[in-house]
């Protein structure tokens, strides 16, 4: 079950990024930055604060408290980038520690505590969280996208009507253990 574990989290986390990039792409390098108000955060602050935490979490996973002492939070909700370029670099950056860390990771280590604040998780317990924490602000990099765009939007999952259609392919195809994501 754990190898089965850890590919499917990897997975997860693939997706997510795969629609992170897919909702930038469709705007403009104006809209990356754009805030609706004051309390609101831009795509740029919010890929600032993913890879900002992706950063803390996995440098040194199993060694060290996950909240790193170089860390600082509460300057991620602040843009720090100049251009699309040096956002996406930074995305990388964030996304690569996190998937790099986990790809090296052994069944064994499953069960080891880590921390976060002092807070001990097992490594499971560890990625869980960040499967909903990082998922949880692409939602919100997409909603940005998506009403920026308007109606050039194009739909990252199935798109309006078109349910009945996706259903028909995936029914096409015989029942078989797979990951969600294969056909994407």
């Amino acid at each position: 079950m754990a190898a089965t574990y850890l590919t499917s989290a990897i997975r997860q986390f693939e997706y997510y990024k795969m629609l992170g990039e897919k909702a930038m792409a469709q705007v403009t390098d104006e809209t990356l930055f754009w805030q609706y108000n004051e309390e609101s955060n831009s795509i740029a602050v919010i890929v600032r604060h993913i890879a900002g935490n992706m950063l803390s979490r996995f440098t040194d996973f199993l060694t060290t408290d996950g909240e790193k002492p170089w860390r600082n939070r509460d300057e991620e909700f602040e843009n720090g980038f100049s251009d699309r370029a040096e956002l996406l670099a930074y995305w990388e950056k964030g996304w690569s520690c996190l998937l790099d860390t986990l790809r090296n990771l052994t069944d064994e280590e499953l069960d080891t505590i880590v921390y976060i604040r002092n807070d001990g998780h097992t490594v499971t317990e560890a990625i869980n969280r960040q499967l909903a924490h990082y998922p949880y602000h692409i939602g919100q990099i997409v909603m940005i996208a998506k009403m920026a765009a308007g109606s050039n939007w194009e739909s990252l999952s199935i798109a309006r009507n078109k349910s009945t259609d996706y259903n028909a392919r995936k029914f096409e195809n015989e029942k078989t253990k797979r990951h969600f994501t294969d056909d994407l």
